[in-house]
């Protein structure tokens, strides 16, 4: 799997999935360099170089915490350890710009609160809006 920052040609594939956002503020997220694509090699015999097969997104919190708004990956390639990958890159690209702390929150009726405690992520508050299940936000420092 190859992990690097969206670029303007990779819209066409991104507004192809992703619903939770305007095309217009992911295009913004991608200009900002704020999103990240997981792509899968190219095999022996295929015509195109790369596919992509999920991508990370996030923004900053309060204006100065990453907090990473949507991680998805494409049918097919969950629970292959691909998520886990996207995430310490995005830690990885996190700290090294000098971050101390990211956030990220999954809806408490979701199972994605059970992987991103098992990445080291700690409940740290909840938002509860009407008609939705909870919103559990989650933090991770860098120690």
């Amino acid at each position: 799997m190859i992990m690097r920052i969206a670029a303007q040609d990779d819209m066409e594939v991104l507004t192809g999935y992703e619903k939770h956002i305007r095309k217009e503020e992911l295009a913004s997220s991608v200009r900002l360099g704020r999103v990240i694509v997981a792509e899968e090699g190219k095999k022996e015999g295929e015509g195109e170089r790369e596919k992509i097969i999920g991508w990370l997104r996030w923004n900053l919190f309060w204006d100065n915490t990453p907090f990473m708004n949507m991680l998805f990956l494409l049918d097919g390639y969950r629970h292959r350890g691909y998520g886990k990958e996207m995430v310490s890159d995005w830690e990885r690209r996190m700290r090294n710009e000098g971050y101390r702390m990211v956030m990220t929150s999954t809806l408490a009726s979701e199972t994605a609160q059970h992987f991103y405690r098992k990445l080291g992520y700690v409940d740290s508050g909840a938002l509860l809006l009407p008609n939705e299940a909870l919103e559990i936000i989650f933090i991770k420092n860098f120690a």
